[in-house]
């Protein structure tokens, strides 16, 4: 009996869990661009100046964002974590499109809360030629203002496009739209050109 009941409570939570995340990939697209016009008391916006900060990138090395401002576009993406599904995909995307980045003068910064041992794992697993900083305390996850998705369970999957100057000219979120996400910024990347 006690079996049962344990089953019929998970099966509802896995069902609950279905809902709100079909839920939630059917308004994205909306919820990101209603929330922006609302976004400036908490998170960086487009025409915002970079922030200045320095984390530690997968080689354990201290890496500072004013090193580059002045010199390269910058390509910055949030993600939850290290080797999973999404976030895999998505670093895989913007390694197989890093070249065109190059070739339009940016450089692509990846940040998570994981520690740079983890960073270094998956830098090495799949091959990544940029650079990933890690943000254990999540500091700079609340310096941009990154809120949390999928009803704030999980860390922001944010991408900031930044240009020579510093300036924030556009940003993108989809919790699961990995790809998505380097269209975006090559877009506004070429726009800018």
């Amino acid at each position: 009996m006690q079996i049962t009941t344990k089953m019929k409570l998970y099966s509802s939570l896995i069902f609950l869990v279905f809902i709100v995340g079909f839920f939630y990939l059917l308004t994205e697209e909306e919820i990101t661009y209603v929330k922006q016009s609302d976004m400036k008391k908490q998170q960086l916006i487009k025409g915002d100046q970079l922030p200045s900060f320095k984390l530690k990138d997968q080689n354990n090395e201290l890496f500072s964002v004013d090193s580059i401002i002045g010199k390269k576009n910058i390509v910055i993406y949030f993600y939850p974590k290290d080797e999973t599904k999404v976030c895999t995909a998505e670093a895989c995307s913007f390694r197989d499109n890093y070249e065109l980045f190059q070739e339009l003068g940016c450089e692509v910064i990846g940040i998570s809360s994981d520690n740079v041992e983890s960073h270094k794992k998956f830098s090495n697993n799949h091959n990544l030629p940029f650079i990933l900083l890690s943000d254990e305390q999540n500091e700079v996850r609340k310096l941009f203002g990154v809120p949390k998705d999928l009803f704030g369970l999980i860390p922001g999957r944010y991408t900031y496009i930044i240009d020579k100057n510093g300036r924030i000219v556009h940003l993108y979120n989809s919790a699961f739209n990995a790809n998505k996400h380097v269209e975006e910024a090559l877009k506004a990347l070429e726009k800018g050109k």
